[in-house]
């Protein structure tokens, strides 16, 4: 039977490019009413230019900073709420700040990250002593023999990499039934603003560790949704790059077509910096030769950068799945409205669904080839070398892999022939000819659009290991097929459970995109930081939090 794929988005959101601590109980976490308070946080929403003006001053150093942090992690995410957010921390995190405390010393500031604690999704390979699995425990002992790309240049960057994330183990890309946030390795990851929610996937791990403040910032992936969506859940902004403007060498991929790694941040500012860190070209990663060579994101934020902006509101099968959701997007037209931007509705893209099949066949055959290539340069000391062997693993583990679902993506992928095949060559160009070129290019280009509007996604669902996620509807798709930039901002909260808003451009177009979701962002304020409260607040209904709504640019 053929997967469908609009039925198989409903029930997974697709990952990023798709002495440890071992295996997670296997079991749905205590229930939330019974967890302690979370003590306060002196660095509760700290910015990174606030931690470097009090780095220069001397009020912290990048140790102490370190050390804040770790105890963050070990109060809230091991003990308290048992976020399970951080699937591992860095042994050598202290030692590396300390260095970086030395160079600062001597004069030497390598950037705005140098001395800040950071979070990278475990499937971004690190050659420490850090493993990387992907959440599965068929890497556990895989040992990689370099850092992939973004992760040497955050180190290069000055960023202290605190620890790895939690995420649904294989980027969510085994089964179509499972739970986002879960994995083998570190179990049912939570989200922090009711504990009883789902923090959506893959890099649910990143997004929860961020906006309960176990990090600055983190990096996440995404093949179709994998940021925006847990960014949106977690009341986070998240950025979904173009394709190739980071380098996807050394992540644990699902398809070369579509993965990328993506910042996480509580600001857009925090995301514009990280945003120049992660971007550059590669020489190991083609792809990344067409990039715009920029370094600094931040110049192009705008508190302004509403006025003149031509927007258009992607409606058709984008809104209308639920109508809280719907009533903060509204409120954000009336606020871009009142900034000075140019609203057209609607500005619907076209051909969505017509790609959904071919979009999952391109990604089951790159998800074997790409694997298979990563599996054989990244994972030395792995019990796997192929996508066979990841089967044939979760099958004799069946209790720690499997209790909740299964594989049948792996499966299904495993049956595929190589990239020439005739199927995967049809697919491909269907997706660039639908996706890409008659679908979210068209509507940009023939609407003269700076960028398009949608809900991110619904608020975050019940955690469910029994029947797996509920999604009603998502915005994530059209960037993720044509390879284009999108970035979501909080937009409110229904029921307390925050709502991302979406602008959606074109190739290389994070500058434009940056600039409105900033300008939106100053105008509104919408962010709260979690009070992982034990479920939704049902008494609330659906509202926007009170913020500046088309207030000053001040």
């Amino acid at each position: 039977m053929t997967l469908d794929r609009r039925e198989f988005l409903q029930t997974t959101a697709l990952g990023g490019l798709a002495a440890a601590v071992g295996a997670a109980p296997l079991r749905a976490a205590t229930p939330a009413s019974q967890r302690p308070r979370v003590p306060p946080f002196e660095l509760d929403e700290v910015t990174i230019d606030q931690l470097q003006d009090g780095l220069r001053r001397g009020a912290y150093t990048a140790k102490s900073l370190c050390e804040r942090y770790l105890a963050r992690i070990e109060a809230i995410d091991r003990r308290g709420p048992t976020l399970r957010a951080v699937i591992e921390t860095n042994p050598d995190a202290i030692a590396s700040a300390t260095q970086l405390d030395a160079e600062r010393k001597a004069g030497r500031v390598r950037g705005p990250l140098h001395g800040i604690p950071v979070v990278i999704k475990d499937n971004i390979a690190t050659a420490d002593r850090m493993q990387t699995t992907a959440g599965s425990l068929a890497l556990v002992g895989a040992k990689a023999p370099r850092d992939a790309a973004v992760a040497r240049r955050l180190r290069d960057a000055g960023a202290v990499i605190v620890g790895k994330t939690n995420l649904s183990e294989w980027a969510n890309f085994r089964s179509s039934q499972s739970s986002s946030g879960w994995s083998g390795r570190g179990g049912q990851c939570l989200n922090p603003y009711a504990l009883d929610r789902n923090p959506c996937g893959s890099s649910s791990g990143t997004g929860s560790a961020i906006a309960a403040n176990l990090a600055v910032v983190g990096v996440g992936t995404e093949t179709d949704g994998s940021v925006v969506c847990p960014s949106s859940a977690a009341g986070l902004v998240g950025i979904k790059p173009t394709l190739g403007l980071a380098s996807r060498r050394g992540i644990v991929p699902i398809a070369h077509n579509q993965d990328t790694a993506g910042p996480m941040a509580r600001t857009v500012r925090d995301a514009a910096i990280l945003l120049g860190v992660l971007a550059g070209a590669d020489p190991e990663d083609a792809v990344t030769a067409s990039g715009p060579g920029i370094t600094d994101y931040t110049k192009f934020l705008d508190a302004g950068g509403l006025k003149g902006a031509t927007i258009g509101v992607a409606r058709t099968k984008l809104m209308g799945y639920h109508p809280g959701t719907d009533r903060l997007v509204e409120q954000a037209l009336d606020v871009m409205r009142r900034q000075g931007a140019t609203i057209v509705d609607p500005a619907d893209i076209p051909h969505l669904g017509e790609y959904d099949d071919a979009e999952l066949t391109v990604l089951l055959f790159e998800f074997k080839a790409d694997l298979n290539a990563y599996l054989a340069e990244f994972a030395a000391g792995a019990p796997v070398k192929t996508l066979q062997d990841v089967i044939d693993f979760n099958e004799r583990n069946k209790d720690g892999e499997m209790p909740f679902f299964g594989q049948d993506l792996l499966v299904k992928a495993q049956a595929k022939g190589d990239l020439t095949t005739q199927e995967y060559v049809e697919a491909l160009a269907r997706c660039r000819h639908l996706g890409r070129d008659d679908g979210l290019k068209a509507v940009l280009d023939q609407k003269k659009l700076d960028a398009i509007v949608a809900p991110t996604g619904n608020p975050a669902w019940p955690i469910d290991l029994v029947n797996g996620d509920h999604f009603l509807g998502g915005s994530s798709t059209p960037a993720a097929v044509a390879g284009f930039a999108h970035v979501t901002v909080p937009a409110g909260s229904v029921f307390g459970l925050p709502v991302g808003l979406s602008f959606i451009g074109g190739p290389f177009s994070e500058p434009t995109l940056l600039k409105l979701a900033y300008a939106y962002e100053q105008a509104t304020k919408l962010r709260r930081p979690p009070r992982f409260l034990p479920t939704a607040e049902v008494s609330e209904g659906p509202r926007v939090t009170p913020g500046r709504l088309g207030g000053s640019n001040q």
